[in-house]
């Protein structure tokens, strides 16, 4: 299986899951502050996979990405 298939598979079981803690508080299934920390920290270590997931692929797009650069030098600018 494609690596890259797998990556996207376990990004959308992440937003899945962070989307069902956001519509559990959202939704006022949090009846003490305790639960609500807890699904807040949930919350935030989902968000953080989502982003730390995205940053290695790009990085990944960056390295795959082969062309020329071309120095188009300075032009003349309107003052």
């Amino acid at each position: 299986m494609d690596p890259l298939v797998i990556v996207a598979k376990l990004q959308k079981i992440i937003q899945e899951n962070l989307q069902r803690v956001g519509d559990t508080m959202i939704s006022g299934g949090v009846d003490n502050m305790e639960k609500y920390q807890y699904m807040l920290g949930q919350a935030r270590a989902y968000q953080y996979m989502l982003q730390e997931i995205s940053n290695l692929l790009k990085q990944k797009e960056q390295k795959d990405e082969q062309g020329n650069v071309i120095d188009i030098g300075q032009g003349s600018t309107k003052t």
